[in-house]
């Protein structure tokens, strides 16, 4: 059993480090609640965008092109190819999508939180995850075994 000078240091640091990870908590919450409605339009909102193709593009080779994932196309005709996102010209190569995004501020917490091994931003997911084991790891620690309430507690 640790003794009150160890517990007493625990919750110290558990103090320390919580006051410290509140902002960064509150950062991945919001983060990861976007997360769950990223197939929605929830704070999302329409940016057009021209891009500048080859002309005569196929519309398989089209959807590769503008790299959009689900690419449908609604109509086709000999001047253009209308899909789900936008259109595009086949006779000059002009292509006009809409994309549904969020605000640049809200991409970037979306970003931090989809931080892969690819991105500088990993190593801050990585610390703040051991920083939540040593909360709860410090968490059963920082108790005294023989108070009342905590005996109480686990009743």
């Amino acid at each position: 059993m640790a003794s009150p000078k160890t517990h007493s240091t625990l919750r110290k640091y558990h103090r320390w480090l919580g006051f410290f990870l509140a902002g960064i908590i509150a950062v991945y919450s919001t983060s990861g609640t976007l997360l769950i409605f990223r197939k929605t339009e929830l704070l999302k909102y329409d940016q057009q965008e021209q891009r500048q193709l080859a002309p005569e593009l196929s519309a398989k080779n089209l959807g590769k092109e503008l790299g959009i994932k689900e690419f449908d196309v609604l109509a086709q005709n000999d001047v253009s190819i209308t899909f789900k996102q936008g259109q595009y010209n086949k006779t000059t190569g002009l292509a006009t999508v809409i994309r549904t995004d969020y605000h640049p501020i809200l991409q970037q917490l979306v970003n931090l939180h989809k931080a892969t091994t690819n991105s500088p931003l990993y190593w801050l997911n990585i610390s703040f995850a051991l920083s939540l084991l040593f909360f709860v790891v410090s968490a059963f620690l920082c108790f005294y075994r023989k108070l009342n309430y905590l005996k109480t507690a686990l009743k």
